[in-house]
């Protein structure tokens, strides 16, 4: 063991100068810094308006009552900036809201946009259509009559000189989208910021300088970063990767000692390799490495090989399940858990059964194994897998049995091979909805933390009823804390984004994953597909966008039926609703699990009315305005005052008469 130690430590001593040699001056340029109380851990391509070689997107006045700065390019405009999330940022325009406040129809002159370089683009997403029509002199009959087709439905301003303003209510589905290409000759399409479009008010009250806008690294700018360059353009306006003369010899350097040392590391790697493997083949696996701790030991104190009951659950052989399983058949594996294989098993009784392999001589993998069987034991729920039993600790293996579930995962029913035969109806999938949220309330209330859910883990019967599994990684939740801190666990997609960044896991990370799986269920969309545009690749980021556009229509599965249904339109939506608030980047605006089973069963017995819906959240306000932008409320950014007006969603505005 002296030996391989001795290797690690070289070979860390020599990765340790490959680092010091290649790596970014970060006494500089800091990995993150913040700017006032709401905007923490920025990073690039942010960085502070005192260090503009650090960033593109330069802040400033970080120490100001009001809010801070920003200048999205360097000799660019300078903006308010509200909140920040992720890659996206809300920001304030003060000469729009100076020429809104005036009444100026200057504001109406050009349409709302912002620069892009070849290190950066920026996309606004809280734009509407505005169309604007010049009152000239040709106006003759035809082109009246066009308008008057062209717009029909549509709202007219007439306030400002020279020109007339169309647009239409948001939501207003019974009034047709117009094209840019079909408008009349005098018409013009404007794009501007929005604070909300009701049915009264004047229309510079409607229009607000607040504006959403995300931000995307070129992949040029990109790798220029992360090797220690500055993303620069030059004065043709192409991108240029700028490194100075300390980055250029620090690469020269890493390059050199990486040709003198790869050989010899080549040699000491593969001497450690060899080492490590004829160590482990003069090993033979023991239940010591993980009863070594008490809490093992005194789990599998009275557990003998034969025995009929350990640990609360009976004891099966491992002979007695290898029969069952056909000698771990290869065409009877039904799928890969957190930590091992399962199998289709037949027992000697009749049972089917399923079985899960443990992965071989793995401790870490052991302790979960072992997690599953102790809370599996304390739980009785309907919606829940039965655990039948497992092995001994002293079997050559370690299982554990369940009951076997017919009809596979929710996710193969989705977007799996069985989707391809079939869809599941929406009374099916509601259904699905609620024994889940039921199950993972159950769960909560019993002090228990799932960790782990999502479509792969919850299974279907014949009757389409939930049977919610794979609990190896779930935690016992003390109830005299309000966290447990722990490295994240879960699966990509579905690990809450707050759990992921600051380690501390709460039963809001469960009600987060269950917004995912609630959006799979609308959508019938894994929840990571490499194939949709980069900020989509992640579902719930997809549904967000969505949701914030409120196209529903762009989101819900077509195959449920919602154009032709006026109820399944409804229900889909209002889970969408939902779902949104369940992936709320900020933990206290989700709901419990037992406000999000409560909403889910008013919604499937069409108890959710307009009332209901107003009152799912509050959200916060904009501090210089009394109305509040739609689409800022159903994001999740939180601004500098809390939660305390009414949450105004999508169906609240197609209800306003």
């Amino acid at each position: 063991m002296t030996l391989a130690y001795s290797f690690i430590c070289l070979l860390l001593s020599l990765l340790l100068i490959l680092v010091q040699a290649t790596g970014r001056n970060d006494s500089i340029c800091p990995k993150s810094f913040s700017c006032g109380e709401n905007l923490t851990d920025l990073s690039f391509p942010f960085s502070l308006s005192t260090q503009p070689d650090c960033g593109i997107i330069s802040i400033s006045g970080c120490d100001a009552k009001s809010f801070p700065i920003i200048q999205l390019l360097p000799g660019g405009d300078w903006y308010y900036v509200l909140g920040k999330n992720n890659s996206s940022v809300w920001l304030s325009d003060p000469k729009l809201q100076m020429t809104l406040t005036q009444h100026k129809c200057q504001a109406f002159n050009n349409n709302f946009s912002l620069p892009n370089s070849p290190s950066i683009s920026f996309t606004m997403l809280t734009l509407y259509n505005f169309f604007k029509c010049n009152s000239t002199s040709n106006n003759t009959p035809n082109i009246t009559q066009k308008k008057n087709d062209t717009f029909a439905g549509y709202k007219m301003y007439n306030g400002c000189e020279g020109f007339s303003i169309y647009y239409k209510r948001l939501g207003d589905d019974k009034v047709k989208d117009i094209r840019a290409d079909n408008l009349p000759a005098n018409c013009s399409l404007i794009r501007l910021p929005i604070h909300s479009l009701s049915s009264d008010g004047d229309l510079f009250h409607l229009l607000g300088p607040e504006v959403l806008v995300e931000w995307e690294l070129s992949d040029d700018c990109y790798q220029c970063h992360y090797s220690g360059g500055q993303c620069q353009t030059d004065i043709t306006n192409n991108f240029c990767c700028h490194k100075d003369a300390n980055t250029t010899r620090r690469s020269m350097m890493g390059l050199i000692l990486a040709a003198v040392f790869g050989g010899v590391g080549l040699v000491m790697i593969t001497c450690l390799v060899v080492y490590l493997i004829l160590r482990y083949k003069k090993r033979k696996f023991s239940p010591s490495c993980f009863l070594s701790t008490k809490k093992f030991s005194d789990i599998f104190k009275h557990d003998f090989e034969g025995g009929s009951i350990f640990f609360g659950v009976p004891v099966f052989s491992y002979s007695e399940l290898e029969e069952a399983t056909n000698d771990f058949n290869s065409s009877r594996v039904l799928g890969d858990g957190g930590f091992g294989t399962v199998y289709y098993g037949k027992l000697k009784d009749g049972r089917e059964v399923a079985v899960k392999r443990l992965y071989e001589h793995n401790c870490k993998r052991m302790e979960q194994f072992v997690n599953e069987i102790e809370i599996l034991t304390r739980l009785r729920h309907n919606n829940l897998v039965t655990l039948y039993g497992c092995t001994s600790s002293r079997s050559r293996e370690l299982l554990l049995v369940y009951e076997y579930i017919l009809n596979g995962t929710l996710a193969d029913h989705l977007h799996g091979r069985r989707a391809k035969q079939r869809s599941l109806a929406w009374p099916i999938r509601m259904n699905i909805a609620v024994e889940t949220a039921g199950a993972l309330a159950y769960l909560h209330a019993s002090d228990v933390i799932h960790c782990d859910v999502k479509t792969n883990n919850i299974l279907l019967d014949h009757n389409f009823s939930v049977k919610v599994a794979d609990f190896g990684i779930s935690r016992l939740f003390p109830d005299d804390v309000s966290h447990i801190s722990t490295a994240p666990r879960g699966t990509p997609g579905y690990i809450d984004p707050k759990y992921h960044e600051c380690y501390q896991l709460t039963s809001k990370s469960d009600v987060y994953s269950l917004g995912v799986v609630l959006v799979e269920l609308i959508s019938s969309m894994p929840a990571v597909d490499m194939n949709r545009h980069n900020q989509e690749i992640n579902l719930a980021n997809f549904a967000i966008n969505k949701i914030v556009k409120c196209a529903f229509n762009e989101l819900i599965d077509p195959s449920l039926g919602f154009d032709s249904d006026t109820k399944i339109w409804e229900m889909t939506t209002s889970v969408a609703e939902l779902a949104f608030l369940c992936l709320q980047t900020d933990r206290d605006m989700r709901p419990t699990m037992v406000e999000v089973l409560d909403t889910l069963k008013e919604i499937q017995t069409s108890e959710f009315d307009d009332e209901k819906k107003a009152k799912v959240v509050a959200a916060p306000p904009f501090p210089e305005s009394e109305d509040i932008l739609l689409l800022k409320q159903v994001k999740s950014l939180p601004s500098p005052n809390f939660v305390t007006d009414k949450w105004i969603t999508c169906y609240d505005i197609n209800n306003t008469k």
